[in-house]
């Protein structure tokens, strides 16, 4: 059995209005007999010693064994997740998945991880779509960066991102290990359901 990552919390965001689900909740969709958000749980479970979830609706969640926070500033986005997140964590980094997304691989989460160096406060993915802030890893220094953003409205997460302080993983090195990039994909629509379920099926998961 692999060691733990003692220094990192897995944090799951689960904070979307499920606008475009009909109000399903997409953390408790069922993938191959377990709900999305279990399957990242279970994947963090084995990676961390500790693992967050991030949700202001906490009753919809009670049934897992896992610590649940909200968001400590009201706006409804992602920066405010994970500013919770740096709030609560007593790890010096969070990594941070979201709840709807079930490709996330360990081998994915270990290459963010090698990407940290010293000096970097923020280590994401980058792509030809762009940086992928919702599979990055996060350093408790950036705590107070978050909150002044967010006091300031600003809301976006690369509202964080510094040039001498963030380190970016190269698309190259992400294909090596998901030549579809099938980590960043995330449940929004029942179509999108619909072809994670058919995706999963083919790699004999459901």
């Amino acid at each position: 059995m692999r060691m733990r990552i003692s220094d990192c919390t897995g944090v799951i965001l689960a904070g979307g209005l499920n606008s475009r689900m009909n109000g399903t909740n997409k953390a408790l969709l069922d993938v191959g007999g377990v709900s999305v958000i279990q399957r990242t749980m279970s994947l963090f479970d084995e990676m961390f010693g500790k693992v967050l979830v991030v949700s202001n609706t906490p009753q919809d969640l009670l049934e897992l064994d896992v610590k649940i926070v909200s968001d400590i500033f009201p706006e409804r986005c992602s920066l405010a997740g994970i500013h919770s997140a740096l709030f609560h964590a007593d790890t010096p980094w969070i990594f941070v998945a979201p709840c709807d997304n079930p490709f996330l691989s360990r081998e994915m989460v270990e290459l963010v991880l090698s990407h940290r160096t010293e000096g970097a406060t923020i280590v994401v993915p980058e792509t030809e779509k762009g940086l992928e802030p919702l599979c990055a890893a996060y350093s408790r220094e950036n705590l107070k960066l978050a909150e002044t953003r967010l006091a300031e409205g600003r809301y976006k997460i690369q509202s964080l991102f510094r040039n001498k302080r963030t380190r970016k993983v190269p698309e190259a090195n992400i294909r090596r290990i998901d030549p579809d990039l099938r980590t960043f994909f995330n449940i929004n629509t029942p179509e999108d359901y619909q072809w994670a379920l058919a995706m999963l099926a083919q790699d004999g998961v459901v």
